[in-house]
């Protein structure tokens, strides 16, 4: 009977979830799902200096956004809690001694000062740096001497030379590192803290995980790793490492980079929908090998392979998230749009925080006009600010057609008609436009297009009806009249 696969996803908590943090947990996801394992969510959290409190809940609050559902963590626990690094530090000490024991690792009582010397000497030598292994043959006199003077010992992993750490990735295929490039490397810090890679190979053994997906700034990481599980007689898990995510000028991507919206929340704030950024997010290095590339989270597990991962890195195009989120916003319920749309309105200032139901009615329809153009709920307050100027500006067109000497009578007339008319509903704006064209003799672009920029200012836009009715009666004679 084969081994159920186990997969995780293991941020640092150091702040929101980013988007590539997002693609790995999407395809663990994906994968667990498709297999009938499990996806588990723990934290990586040795590195303090780092740490932010609140980076915990940041990192789950962007994964329950995106609609991904964990099996074990540390909000639900699980068979193998705690799922904290810092809540575990006592399970890592036999394998610490274990290592110690068996000669694998030492005990390195070297300054930072003297660290950097020996840096500083190898580059100057025209060498790559790398620890020299001075401290690896101590005596227990030396250590006595070292540990009288106050300097407390860092654990360091004895490197073997001359070996060739091969292993199969599930992306990258047969990958190759030769052990003399990589210097005898720090597992446990001066202050007793396990640095990551020591970390991180003890978790995924004790909590059994099978696969390790992760970006491919971790592929120099993996050697390390592969010698500790062998030196220490663990089973090796599987790895499969991710391409970057490039910006659209095809650089690496830098969290300074405002080419790109970067963290999950912020897709949040600014009103994508998860299932477009999902679904946006799984194509970013894998292809479903067709033409279609709308995909349900639901049939993203049925369709999901590392096999169409590609080692190519992924361009992120933030035109094309665009147009699928503006294609899931335009199958999507008005009263869910307007919910994502009506507080930037009240963000700006533009509407009240407390909504009577007349009002939220208006301001439902206004985000139902610009339904089909919004690329992103938090848009509607750019794309509606006509209905919210006090005096409208004309561009040189605009003004070009309000010159023209048919307008007065078509503004008078409609004016004239808005007056008398029992509502503005859209229905019966459309009656109002056919009695100023039986009035004024005026039809089509003479007609619509002089009201229009009397209106709104603008040449073209949404619905003319639906636009004059949420103007309302007040708003349109003043502009109106304001022309005359």
């Amino acid at each position: 009977m084969s081994t159920p696969l186990r997969v995780r996803y293991a941020p640092s908590p150091t702040g929101h979830l980013h988007i590539g943090g997002a693609r790995t947990a999407l395809f663990d996801y994906l994968l667990a799902r498709k297999n009938g394992g499990q996806f588990v969510v723990r934290f990586e959290d040795t590195d303090q200096t780092r740490h932010v409190e609140s980076g915990v809940q940041n990192q789950l609050d962007g994964l329950s956004w995106l609609g991904l559902k964990w099996d074990e963590s540390v909000d639900i626990g699980g068979p193998y809690a705690p799922y904290r690094q810092m809540e575990r530090l006592g399970l890592y000490q036999p394998f610490i001694d274990q290592l110690l024991n068996e000669r694998n690792a030492y005990h390195c009582y070297c300054t930072e000062q003297e660290l950097e010397r020996e840096r500083e000497e190898q580059e100057a030598r025209g060498e790559t740096p790398q620890y020299s292994g001075r401290c690896r043959h101590l005596t227990a006199e030396q250590k006595a001497e070292f540990e009288a003077e106050g300097r407390k010992p860092s654990i360091r992993f004895h490197v073997p030379k001359d070996k060739i750490i091969a292993f199969k990735d599930k992306v990258r295929e047969e990958v190759e590192f030769e052990t003399n490039g990589i210097g005898d490397f720090i597992i446990v810090r001066p202050d007793g803290i396990p640095t990551y890679n020591f970390a991180v190979i003890l978790d995924d053994h004790l909590m059994k995980i099978s696969l390790v997906i992760r970006g491919e700034e971790h592929l120099t990481n993996t050697p390390r790793q592969i010698m500790l599980y062998e030196a220490l007689g663990l089973p090796v898990p599987d790895f499969a490492h991710l391409s970057l995510i490039l910006n659209p000028d095809r650089k690496k991507m830098s969290k300074r980079d405002e080419s790109i919206i970067q963290f999950v929340q912020q897709y949040s704030e600014l009103g994508y929908l998860p299932e477009a950024v999902v679904n946006f997010i799984a194509l970013l290095g894998w292809s479903p090998g067709g033409e279609v590339e709308m995909f349900t989270l639901e049939e993203l597990v049925e369709q999901f392979d590392l096999d169409r991962v590609s080692k190519s890195p992924a361009v992120f195009d933030m035109d094309k998230l665009n147009w699928m989120n503006n294609h899931y916003i335009k199958q999507a319920p008005l009263e869910r749009i307007a919910g994502l749309a009506v507080p930037h309105l009240q963000k700006a200032g533009l509407i009240p925080a407390e909504l009577s139901e007349d009002q939220q009615r208006w301001a439902t329809e206004l985000v139902g006009l610009y339904q089909e153009q919004l690329r992103y709920a938090a848009e509607i307050v750019d794309l509606a600010e006509l209905f919210f100027r006090e005096k409208l500006a004309f561009d040189d067109e605009a003004a070009a057609l309000l010159a023209e000497e048919h307008v007065p009578a078509v503004v008078q007339s409609f004016l004239k008609q808005v007056e008398s008319a029992d509502s503005l509903a859209p229905e019966n704006v459309q009656k109002l436009l056919k009695a100023v064209q039986a009035e004024t003799g005026y039809k089509g672009k003479q007609l619509f297009m002089s009201i229009r920029v009397a209106l709104t200012g603008q040449m073209h836009g949404r619905d003319l009806n639906m636009t004059i009715h949420l103007l309302g009666r007040e708003k349109v004679q003043e502009r109106l009249r304001a022309l005359l």
